[in-house]
């Protein structure tokens, strides 16, 4: 009996020899009328009928690639570099006002920047490039067309601004008769998908859920929590590196976090600022880093575990200054949720790895900012999102993991003995075309768990030790640095003060006063 025949993505990629990153849908064929499926690691498999077929032609299986297996930018570029465009241009010429072929032929221009022998389109509606329903797609922008530049190069112009039936405002590409509402650009373009599990976070008024908070609490005891909340963030985000900071840089880096809601630190000079900011001053950059790193493990004096490589440092400052364009432009897309928008930029930096050292910090930094820019977080409120990061170790790895992992498997690296490493081959497309719709997934949970758990958690015990110092100042009248010792002694012993606290710290209290105390302590906390 014959194989199940690969499809779509997977049938190019084979008869190719190459290898991707997997997409989050492959395609099979198989030699019946049935259709079956398999879902595992969050990777779904889907065998189709024996009808579904498209043959042996590369444009038919970009076609059913983009039909099923949906819209892969970093795949698509990698197999645009290996098919032949003359026949690839014979194709969608036979097909001229077929949508796939229209996608097609658009994003072999945008992801080669070259130009097929085609002729522009001169009638027809536009279509959107991305499918709202399964997307998180741009929503304003300017439209563009092609002008050509010597060779065969071409480059985007702008015209009019193009409305569809909805209101919304694409770039609206004359060339093939496109919207085009891609989240980014050439230089720096993530993919989001609709999942289920986003669209049902997305039903979640976070907005809401902070103003409960802040209509819940004393606005006095909001303003005593946020120095507490500050430090607690500044400790998870070094805790979560491993990092034991001196009170210097501690001091810095919450001086950072308050003016995360006064201005958008997303461009070249500032984060090269921030990182000169709350770095060792040895290790200061000034411009983004000129060689190749890494992020590893040392496992025994002669070995190190590699768990992450960044991109070369040719690609850099193309795909950083893609990616301060796509926060720019998801600064003026109100129809993406703030979430995505911090996901995308934040996760999007740490993967580029502009500088020696910090990098894991700004990128914490930037979900803080673009929160707080885009007024989910009301003023004078703070997330303590590492905490949460940290309370949930596993997660956030897990995040990280999702692009770093199948990526590692696509990298050709030698590392010498001083620990020096080099890349071989071009790998800029695995970082400028990344589906981050993993990450963003994990950001919803973190953002949810910080405001019910982190953030609640944090007030309530403001709230339990202002009830209790109020019930133990009734009980004895002490200084409030006794009232303080009093409550953290017993809280360190589930509500109870140890002979020898008491002893060495309390002796002239009477048994009657410690016993009453150590009850107002326990009930204050419990209730």
């Amino acid at each position: 009996m014959k194989q199940n025949r690969p499809a779509g993505y997977a049938f190019l990629l084979e008869k190719n020899k190459l290898d991707a990153i997997p997409n989050w849908h492959s395609s099979w064929v198989g030699q019946t009328g049935k259709r079956s499926e398999i879902i595992q690691d969050g990777l779904v498999e889907t065998t189709y009928p024996l009808s579904y077929w498209p043959g042996e032609c590369d444009g038919n299986h970009l076609e059913f690639a983009l039909k099923y297996d949906g819209i892969n930018l970093a795949t698509l570029a990698l197999l645009f570099e290996v098919i032949d465009a003359s026949s690839l241009s014979e194709w969608i010429a036979s097909k001229p006002t077929g949508k796939y072929a229209r996608k097609i032929w658009f994003l072999y221009e945008y992801l080669t920047g070259r130009k097929l022998p085609l002729q522009d389109l001169t009638q027809g509606n536009y279509i959107d490039l991305l499918e709202n329903k399964l997307y998180y797609t741009s929503k304003r922008a300017q439209p563009l067309f092609f002008s050509k530049t010597e060779g065969n190069e071409f480059t985007f112009e702008s015209i009019a601004s193009r409305g569809n039936a909805s209101g919304n405002i694409y770039e609206a590409v004359q060339r093939q008769r496109i919207n085009n509402n891609l989240a980014g650009s050439p230089e720096f373009c993530p993919i989001v998908r609709r999942t289920e599990k986003l669209t049902e976070m997305e039903r979640i008024d976070i907005a809401q859920r902070c103003r409960e908070i802040v209509t819940a609490y004393p606005p006095e005891l909001l303003k005593r929590a946020l120095s507490y909340l500050y430090g607690k963030e500044t400790r998870a985000s070094f805790e979560i590196e491993h990092i034991r900071p001196d009170s210097s840089r501690s001091d810095k880096f919450i001086t950072l976090l308050t003016t995360a809601e006064h201005r958008d630190f997303c461009e070249k000079a500032l984060l090269i600022e921030i990182q000169n900011s709350i770095v060792d001053p040895r290790f200061c950059d000034t411009d983004y880093r000129q060689n190749q790193n890494y992020v590893g493990q040392t496992v025994t004096t002669w070995q190190e575990k590699i768990h992450y490589i960044s991109p070369k440092p040719e690609d850099l400052t193309g795909l950083m200054e893609g990616l301060v364009s796509t926060h720019q432009k998801l600064k003026r897309q109100p129809g993406i949720p703030a979430v995505i928008h911090a996901a995308i930029i934040a996760y999007g930096f740490v993967f580029l790895h502009p500088f020696e050292d910090g990098n894991g910090r700004i990128h914490r930094f930037l979900i803080h900012n673009i929160l707080a820019q885009r007024g989910l977080v009301p003023e004078g409120l703070m997330f303590p999102v590492s905490a949460a990061m940290l309370n949930n170790k596993i997660l956030y790895d897990r995040s990280l993991e999702a692009f770093s992992i199948p990526l590692l498997k696509l990298i050709d690296y030698e590392l010498n003995d001083s620990g020096e490493i080099t890349v071989s081959g071009q790998t800029g497309i695995w970082y400028r075309y990344i589906d981050m719709t993993a990450q963003v997934e994990a950001l919803y949970e973190f953002v949810i768990k910080t405001i019910d758990e982190e953030l609640k958690n944090e007030l309530d015990i403001l709230v339990g030790y202002d009830r209790t110092k109020k019930a133990l100042q009734e009980i004895v009248d002490m200084p409030d640095r006794q009232i303080d010792l009093f409550i953290r002694l017993c809280l360190q012993n589930s509500g109870h003060l140890s002979a020898t606290k008491r002893e060495s710290h309390f002796g002239m209290l009477t048994d009657e006063e410690i016993e009453r105390m150590e009850a107002a302590v326990r009930t204050n906390y419990a209730s």
